[in-house]
C-alpha cells in the first residue's frame, strides 16, 4: 500500500477517534449571532465539523445556519425566541406554522434534538411579563410538534436560570423561590409529563463574581483540592456540581423526581469584569469539558452540555458579555482545548481540509 494511502488511513482513524471521544463526552457549543464581525454561516458549521464538535445550540431559528446544517450530523437545540412566545401561546395554528417553517422544512436534513421555547423567562427579571405565555407555549409547541409526526424524535423544553432557586445550599436542600413555584411547577410538570429535559443555564462565574469572599477560586475553577462541601455522603469538589444538584433537589421537591437536565450554557469570559481573565477561563473550559463526563455526586453520568459561546459577540453588552467565545471572530482559536482528546489529535483535526472534515461528519 502506498505511503500516501496509509497516511490517510491513519488520519481517518485518528479523527473518528476524535469524534467519538467528543460524542461521549456529550458536549456542544452555542452559537450566538450578536456580533456585526463573525464568519458566514457556512463557515461557522465548517468549523464545528473541523473541530468534531457535534452539538450546537441556536437561539433563533436563523434559516442560513438552518441551511448550513443541512446533512451535518450536527445535533441541534432550537430556540424559539421570547419575542415570539406570546404569540405561539395565543394559538395552535401559529404553533404549526412555526414547526412547519422551522422544524419540519428542515428535518431530516437538520438533526434538531430539542427545542427550547424561551430563554431564561423569569418572573424576577425583566421578562417577568412573559411568564404566563410561558407553558401554553411550550404544550402548543409539543402538540404541533406531535400532529407533526416528530413527537419521537424532538422534545420541547424551555432554558432556565439560576435566579430560579431559592436555596442551593447545601446541593440537597435546593429549591425554587417560593414566590415563582406558580411558575416553575407546571413547567416542571409538562417536562415530567412529556419525558423532557429541563435546560438550565449554569455560570459559576456569576456566583463567584458576585461573592468572592464566600466562593474561592479554584472552588468555582474544578480546581479546589480537598472537599469543600460535605453534604450527607455527597462531597462536593466544585461550585458546578452543587449548582447542577440543587436544581436537581429543586425538581424533586416539586414532583420532578424523574426529570433529567441539560446544561444549556456554561462558560467562563476572558476578559470585561471581575476574575474575568484568559487564564481563568481557559483553564475552567479545560475542566469543564473532562468534567461532565463523569457526572455530579447526585447524578453520576455524562451531563450533555453546551459550551458559551462560540465566538466573541461584539454587540453584546455589559462588556464582559462580548468576551465568552471560544473562538475569535476571525476563527482564531482563543485557548488550546481538546475536548478530552490528546492536543495531537486535537491539532490534525484542526488542520484537515474541508473534504476530510465533511466525510467524518457524515460517519
Amino acid at each position: 500500500m502506498a505511503t500516501t494511502q496509509i497516511a490517510v488511513i491513519v488520519l481517518l482513524g485518528l479523527l473518528v477517534a476524535t469524534h467519538i471521544h467528543i460524542t461521549e463526552a456529550q458536549l456542544g457549543v452555542c452559537y450566538g449571532m450578536m456580533g456585526n464581525n463573525l464568519p458566514s454561516h457556512s463557515e461557522v458549521i465548517q468549523l464545528y465539523k473541523s473541530r468534531n464538535i457535534g452539538r450546537l445550540r441556536l437561539y433563533d431559528p436563523n434559516h442560513g445556519a438552518l441551511n448550513a446544517l443541512r446533512r451535518s450530523s450536527i445535533e441541534v437545540i432550537l430556540g424559539l425566541p421570547n419575542v415570539d412566545v406570546k404569540h405561539i401561546a395565543s394559538g395552535m395554528e401559529h404553533a404549526r406554522w412555526w414547526v412547519q417553517k422551522n422544524v419540519k422544512d428542515f428535518w431530516p436534513d437538520v438533526k434538531i434534538k430539542y427545542i427550547a421555547v424561551g430563554n431564561e423567562i423569569s418572573p424576577v427579571t425583566g421578562t417577568s411579563y412573559l411568564t404566563s405565555f410561558q407553558v401554553p407555549a411550550l404544550v402548543n409547541i409539543y402538540k404541533a410538534i406531535g400532529e407533526a409526526g416528530l413527537g419521537n424524535n424532538i422534545k420541547v423544553s424551555t432554558s432556565v436560570d439560576m435566579t430560579l432557586i431559592g436555596n442551593s445550599y447545601p446541593p440537597s436542600q435546593g429549591s425554587f423561590r417560593n414566590d415563582v413555584r406558580w411558575f416553575t411547577d407546571p413547567i416542571v410538570g409538562f417536562l415530567r409529563d412529556t419525558r423532557a429535559p429541563l435546560l438550565v443555564n449554569i455560570y459559576p462565574y456569576f456566583s463567584y463574581s458576585g461573592n468572592p469572599g464566600q466562593i474561592s477560586l479554584p472552588y468555582a475553577l474544578f480546581t479546589a483540592p480537598n472537599v469543600v462541601v460535605q453534604d450527607g455522603s455527597r462531597q462536593y469538589r466544585n461550585l458546578f456540581d452543587a449548582m447542577l444538584d440543587s436544581v436537581y433537589a429543586a425538581m424533586e421537591r416539586t414532583g420532578g423526581g424523574s426529570v433529567g437536565i441539560v446544561v444549556s450554557e456554561s462558560g467562563w469570559p476572558s476578559a470585561g469584569a471581575f476574575g474575568a481573565t484568559t487564564d481563568n477561563a481557559a483553564t475552567y473550559l479545560r475542566n469543564l469539558i473532562q468534567h461532565v463526563k463523569e457526572g455530579s455526586p447526585r447524578k453520576p453520568g455524562p451531563i450533555e452540555t453546551y459550551i458559551f459561546a462560540m465566538f466573541d459577540e461584539n454587540n453584546k453588552n455589559p462588556e464582559l458579555e462580548k468576551h465568552f467565545g471560544l473562538f475569535s471572530p476571525n476563527k482564531q482559536p482563543k485557548y488550546n482545548l481538546n475536548f478530552g482528546v490528546s492536543e495531537r489529535v486535537w491539532d490534525i483535526s484542526a488542520e484537515t481540509n474541508s473534504t476530510t472534515s465533511s466525510l467524518i461528519s457524515e460517519m
